[in-house]
């Protein structure tokens, strides 16, 4: 923004503002799953609309009667195509991140099942998932009343 617009600080600002709500808004698409998002994963359409909305709504603002209360300034027809190149690269490089985290601990050895390198992967990546998890604390008693080991 500083050097390819030669922005001040209202426009610097308004740049940042679009530029960050757009990236930390589409990356919800890329750290939902392990598989390429839009291709191999689409999102729900709900999803996909309020990441959209957002996006859209951010764009405008600087360009409303808002913008002057939040120091804003109207944003240049040319941000925007830069800001899809920085979007297009910032989801580039979270997907050679995942691609990193995801790799194999180890290098597949002759005689290693692949079992165990999938259950290694998953127990890898149980602490940052949200699927079945075993409740904590004690048991419920069944259905008899008694208390289950």
């Amino acid at each position: 923004m500083l050097w390819g617009f030669h922005a001040g600080p209202e426009l610097f600002r308004s740049g940042w503002f679009v530029e960050s709500l757009a990236t930390q808004t589409l990356v919800v698409f890329a750290i939902r799953t392990r598989k390429v998002p839009f291709f191999r994963s689409r999102p729900s359409l709900p999803l996909a609309l309020a990441a959209i909305g957002v996006v859209v709504v951010a764009a405008l603002i600087p360009a409303t009667p808002l913008a002057a209360p939040l120091g804003f300034a109207p944003l240049p027809g040319d941000f925007f195509a830069a800001l899809v190149v920085m979007v297009v690269a910032y989801l580039g490089l979270v997907e050679l991140g995942k691609l990193w985290f995801y790799r194999p601990a180890a290098p597949a050895r002759a005689g290693v099942p692949t079992s165990l390198t999938r259950r290694f992967l998953r127990r890898r990546a149980a602490r940052f998932s949200v699927g079945r998890q075993r409740p904590r604390g004690p048991r419920p008693p069944d259905a008899t009343g008694a208390a289950r080991v």
